[in-house]
């Protein structure tokens, strides 16, 4: 099994920067896709940023060029720094990680953080 822990979330005003992290626990082989969601009250779960183990990334619309998305893959974390933050950006934040539990075999397994909250206000 493997624990998701996510870190960073808070308040800051309009245009200000947070930093998220997540550090994955347990029994891991490797990490293969790593990424972040949110969901703001009575809105449906979006997906905000993934990276892969190659390095390869994907933004939504609504964040590209003010999120970024890395990665440590020695201490199995992923790091979500937002910056030009707006309103809108309030929500749950979640961290997620596809996990690869052995070297001989190829299941994977899709866990999950239990959040942290970005409130963005004047």
């Amino acid at each position: 099994q493997v624990q998701l822990a996510e870190s960073g979330g808070g308040l800051v005003q309009p245009g200000g920067s947070l930093r998220l992290s997540c550090a994955a626990s347990g029994t891991i082989f490797s990490m293969e896709v790593m990424g972040w969601h949110r969901q703001a009250p009575g809105k449906q779960r979006e997906l905000i940023a993934t990276m892969d183990s190659a390095g390869s990334t994907n933004y939504a619309d609504s964040v590209k060029g003010r999120f970024t998305i890395s990665r440590d893959n020695a201490k199995n974390t992923v790091y979500l720094q937002m910056n030009s933050l707006k309103p809108e950006d309030t929500a749950v934040y979640y961290c997620n990680a596809d996990v690869r539990h052995t070297p001989t075999m190829i299941s994977r397994y899709r866990y999950w953080g239990p959040g942290t909250q970005v409130t963005v206000s004047s």
